[in-house]
């Protein structure tokens, strides 16, 4: 009886400790969402949202329907000074699951602006507006904003390459720009 009540029990500390821990997740301290209406559910799904980059704060943060980018920086500390706000799209709704990289803003200057030289300086892909982007060769005004939507939706290009996952540019197009982009 004895050797059942120890097996069993180990049994049960073993399944206690094989559980998954829970992560760390911070509420945000951004305005409340909306008061719900009597018709939803009250079994509402918070979103968690990874805030890193050039904020006070990173981490995990949860935050409900209807926050915004905006929302997900405050709750994290707000912004470091030197912090590119300008490159991301502050009014974007979050979506659970995604991360929000706040770039530091380069030493060089503003984006896609000219030095003292006569020679301008890349375009940050990450970083530059739609208009910006149009000033490159083979990148109209849809291409543009394909890619500032893509950042959006998928967060800051990792290399210049990451450009070809964006509809409408292919390998000639990359080729024409490679040399006057960076991330």
């Amino acid at each position: 009886m004895a050797l059942v009540a120890i097996t069993v029990g180990g049994a049960g500390l073993w399944y206690a400790r094989s559980l998954p821990r829970p992560v760390e997740v911070r509420a945000a301290t951004a305005l409340p969402a909306p008061a719900a209406s009597a018709t939803s559910s009250p079994d509402v799904v918070p979103i968690l949202v990874d805030v890193a980059g050039w904020v006070r704060r990173p981490g995990v943060y949860e935050f409900h329907d209807g926050d915004r980018v905006i929302d997900a920086i405050e709750a994290a500390g707000g912004a470091r000074p030197g912090a590119a706000l300008d490159a991301l799209n502050l009014a974007a709704p979050l979506a659970d699951g995604t991360q929000i990289l706040v770039p530091r803003r380069q030493a060089s200057g503003p984006v896609g602006s000219v030095g003292s030289g006569a020679t301008p300086s890349k375009v940050n892909i990450n970083a530059a507006s739609a208009t910006e982007l149009e000033a490159l060769p083979g990148v109209g005004e849809v291409i543009a904003q394909r890619i500032v939507d893509y950042r959006t939706a998928n967060g800051p290009f990792g290399s210049v390459d990451d450009l070809l996952d964006v509809s409408g540019i292919g390998e000639v197009t990359l080729e024409n720009i490679r040399d006057l982009v960076t991330v």
